[in-house]
């Protein structure tokens, strides 16, 4: 059945920089962000019911569809719009789970954007967003589909066009609970702020990265080995970590050399999101 619906992508993201500059009251950090978008991820299909039910046709193992972001999105979206149809979901999973490029909150956007569209909920990008936000600061992001600049908690976006290149996604085999990040003593959070027209790769840093290399070893040793290819760092918390390549040719050949032990792919950045060409496809926009 699910092949003969619309697959929705649910596209990759890489945090070019991540700055911590501060930490409010409710113990949130606020930080500074460039968000990459990619033109690879999972897909979800969904076949439109009337009875209510959200079903997930095909679930994580180890993970309950009323924890999987998923389903929360779905059932968010349905109480909030008090819509009566219900949803079978299909995932073609791609992306690594704790991996720090997104995967969960962009699967919760794009079941969004699909199930507002699906559903004749009427929702404008403002409203996803918000709704989106309620289920991590990354969601947002993915909703509104745009590389962006992003401040306070995640929520402060601005879009960016940036010029094309290349990125060499590598996951080291390694979960990072971005819990256990954000919760080491040892972790810089006095960053000073940067304007969005001066951001360069060269002069910014990834402030969680320090913490994830002293804990994980493994993961050092691979991001040694990817600087000798190309400009490196980790996304997020981690654990993948990215080379920056102008040229699709180096970054495969970068590819075909990581150590036994972890995987990679090649992807563009864009951006604007294939999730968003995706609705404008359905809806005729």
């Amino acid at each position: 059945m699910a092949d003969a619906m619309t697959w929705w992508p649910s596209p990759a993201k890489l945090n070019l920089f991540l700055h911590i500059t501060g930490r409010r009251d409710d113990g949130y950090h606020t930080l500074q962000s460039l968000f990459q978008l990619l033109n690879y991820g999972d897909q979800l299909a969904f076949e439109i019911t009337d009875d209510g039910t959200i079903t997930l046709q095909n679930p994580i193992d180890g993970v309950a569809s009323e924890d999987n972001l998923i389903w929360r999105a779905a059932r968010l979206l349905q109480q909030h719009c008090d819509c009566r149809h219900g949803a079978n979901i299909y995932l073609k999973k791609v992306l690594p789970m704790g991996g720090g490029i997104g995967g969960g909150s962009s699967n919760a956007a794009t079941v969004l954007v699909a199930l507002n569209t699906l559903w004749n909920c009427g929702l404008d990008d403002d409203m996803l967003a918000a709704l989106g936000l309620q289920l991590g600061a990354d969601v947002p992001i993915f909703v509104r589909g745009h590389t962006a600049f992003a401040e306070g908690v995640g929520e402060i976006i601005t879009p960016v066009e940036l010029p094309r290149n290349y990125y060499l996604v590598v996951y080291p085999g390694v979960s990072i609970a971005t819990a256990d990040i954000f919760g080491d003593p040892d972790l810089c959070r006095s960053t000073a702020k940067i304007r969005t027209q001066d951001y360069r790769f060269e002069t910014t840093r990834n402030d969680c990265q320090p913490i994830a290399l002293k804990r994980h070893p493994k993961v050092a040793k691979i991001l040694r080995g990817l600087l000798e290819y190309a400009p490196s760092r980790m996304t997020g918390t981690g654990a993948c970590l990215f080379g920056v390549f102008e040229n699709e040719n180096d970054a495969n050949h970068a590819l075909k050399a990581l150590p036994e032990g972890c995987t990679g792919f090649v992807a563009s950045g864009v951006n604007r999101s294939p999730l968003l060409n995706t609705r404008d496809n359905v809806t005729g926009a």
